[in-house]
């Protein structure tokens, strides 16, 4: 089916990305403008200058991926006429609920003991703004584009259509691949996504991958798992993503931006602002001028140093207390602090929970692998597990659970002792290498 288009953009990932009259006036939205002020990968950049690039361009990838996903439904007669345009906007939109930052506000959130997440957000900007009366005059229903947008359906249809923005393999993680590792300069993030999207099968109400594409499919999974190791986690990276949130987090004890009331306060907010208002303000107080100096420290790239790092197995006597109790890791930076007999300022500990491999679509039931769609001889199709067909998959399945200790240059040297005092010298095969 053709869409009836208004214009393009040139996009570097995707070529020429059309836009529709109605996804123009979303774009033109300041909503979706205030994404150009909001750094895709925050802190990357240190590490790869070239990853500058921002949330907008982004949203406009998502949004192009959705409409060939949607094409490829539309013509296994899987969707409507109708539900092209909703999949496109529910991918530009998929976004817009990020706080400054990207995702590290959401870290500064939780330790504020805040519970509202970039998606709650996200629903708020669809169905309270400006982009609620747009939807609405070409007749679309704002709950059903957030709701889709999301990953919070609220019926068979949504629950199916939710699966190209959230599903275990959707567009959003392909164009942050595509994007993220041409920005970067990392290679690991080359993969066919013509191929993987023209292969999606319907069955059973579920989108699963046809088996004809497995190598591809297999090739998408190892390039994941290496852009993880590669960028999204490198040592360096979170370096300055721990620099940030620590900053964030001890100048919102003074000035409770993240104790926005409206939706508007909240669109004030972005990665330029928050830095301003943190560096402006003549707070006297050690703990946020501890803040400003972190943020100055960034501006010079003076990082904090990863003094100690290793793999939490789940035999490690620490795994269930900092894996999935946030609070412990505070007792941690204490302990090792008072070792070091220097404040707890100067410290950080980062555990990093990576996905290796997110096998588990919205549609699935809990544990479910990621289907492939398998037709036998006698032209049978069944849903196969991933894992039982790929052993290459199979073996990166799971979490990369790592934990590392950080600290400025000038206590490196202390605070490396003290960490090993506390978790114990790593053995050389546990020790992080990237």
């Amino acid at each position: 089916m053709e869409m009836r288009y208004v214009g393009e953009i040139k996009d570097p990932i995707h070529g020429f990305v059309n836009f529709t009259t109605l996804e123009q006036k979303v774009i033109d939205t300041p909503i979706l403008q205030r994404l150009r002020r909001i750094k895709q990968l925050a802190g990357a950049f240190y590490t790869y200058p070239g990853a500058e690039h921002t949330r907008f361009p982004h949203s406009l990838g998502v949004m192009h991926l959705a409409g060939l996903v949607g094409q490829v439904l539309f013509s296994q007669e899987a969707v409507e006429e109708i539900d092209l345009e909703l999949i496109r906007l529910a991918g530009l939109l998929h976004d817009v609920g990020h706080g400054p930052f990207s995702h590290i506000f959401e870290d500064v959130l939780e330790r504020r003991g805040k519970t509202i997440t970039h998606e709650d957000l996200t629903e708020r900007l669809i169905k309270e703004s400006v982009i609620s009366d747009i939807l609405s005059k070409e007749g679309f229903d704002p709950s059903v584009v957030a709701n889709i947008s999301i990953g919070r359906p609220r019926n068979k249809k949504e629950r199916f259509l939710s699966q190209i923005l959230t599903g275990s393999f959707n567009v959003d993680i392909m164009d942050y691949m595509k994007r993220d590792s041409y920005y970067t300069g990392v290679e690991y993030g080359s993969i066919d996504i013509e191929r993987l999207v023209s292969n999606l099968r319907v069955y059973e109400n579920i989108i699963a991958m046809d088996k004809a594409a497995l190598y591809s499919l297999e090739s998408f999974y190892i390039a994941r798992y290496m852009l993880f190791k590669a960028v999204y986690f490198h040592r360096t990276v979170r370096s300055a993503a721990v620099m940030i949130a620590k900053a964030l987090s001890l100048a919102d004890e003074y000035l409770h931006f993240t104790s926005f009331k409206e939706i508007d306060d909240f669109l004030m907010l972005d990665d330029r602002s928050i830095t301003e208002m943190i560096l402006r303000s003549e707070i006297d107080h050690q703990d946020f001028k501890f803040a400003q100096k972190l943020l100055r420290l960034l501006d010079d790239r003076i990082l904090m140093k990863c003094v100690f790092e290793t793999f939490l197995h789940h035999d490690h006597p620490f795994y269930s207390k900092l894996i999935l109790k946030p609070k412990f890791i505070e007792s941690v930076v204490e302990s090792i602090a008072e070792y070091a007999d220097i404040d707890p300022l100067l410290i950080a500990v980062d555990v990093s929970s990576v996905p290796s491999m997110p096998y588990k679509p919205a549609s699935s039931k809990e544990g479910k692998a990621l289907p492939v769609l398998v037709s036998s001889l006698d032209g049978k199709k069944e849903l196969r597990s991933l894992f039982n067909l790929s052993p290459m998959c199979s073996s990166l399945r799971g979490f990369v659970d790592i934990a590392r200790v950080y600290a400025l240059p000038e206590v490196k040297d202390r605070v490396a002792q003290a960490a090993k005092r506390f978790f114990g010298e790593a053995p050389t095969s546990l020790k992080v290498s990237y």
